[in-house]
């Protein structure tokens, strides 16, 4: 299918797209409007985080990515993580959010924008930008589904499980879980 969005995709029209690919349509195929000329928007394309569409730009309510999740009937821990350092990263954009020191989801949301706009500047072309930023995104997604993965077997993540020359015996044990239960349990 055809997708189609505002030009100068930026952390939730890129996420969104993201989220498309690898849950919903893996075929999809996006095309972009230049802001304020959504009119040019082809007929034949779904309208993504334009103003009016059903899957609309973020709001006091959600972000675009929550509204694609809710649409298609999305879930899990790992995508709702990463709905929740979307919407945060629209708070800092917007709204001058700072997250606390212990607010991890914040904390990434933070960094995560500072990707995105460095995507923005490396790549002058939307199709670039989202193809540079996808892989980003698939390493959030497996570290947040390894992590609830652990979680839910009792092992507790420590980064100190080691002395810093080689991988520590607990990222070998999430790279374990990733290769057996998270890699067949993602869509490519």
């Amino acid at each position: 299918m055809l997708w189609v969005t505002r030009n100068y995709v930026h952390l939730d029209r890129v996420a969104a797209p993201w989220l498309i690919t690898r849950f919903v349509d893996p075929d999809a195929r996006f095309c972009y409007v230049p802001w304020g000329q959504e009119h040019l928007a082809p007929a034949d394309a779904i309208p993504l985080a334009l103003p009016g569409a059903e899957l609309g730009p973020h709001d006091a309510q959600s972000c675009t990515f929550e509204k694609v999740m809710r649409k298609y009937g999305l879930g899990g821990s790992a995508l709702l993580r990463l709905a929740s350092i979307i919407r945060a990263g629209i708070d800092y954009v917007l709204h001058d959010y700072l997250p606390e020191p212990g607010d991890a989801d914040g904390q990434v949301a933070v960094g995560l924008v500072t990707l995105a706009e460095g995507m923005m500047l490396v790549h002058q072309d939307d199709d670039a930008i989202l193809a540079a930023s996808f892989p980003i995104y698939d390493a959030l997604h497996a570290h947040f589904s390894v992590k609830a993965r652990m979680q839910e077997q009792g092992v507790v993540f420590d980064h100190k499980g080691g002395d810093g020359r080689g991988p520590s015996a607990v990222f070998e044990g999430m790279r374990k879980i990733y290769n057996s239960d998270v890699a067949r349990a993602v869509p490519a």
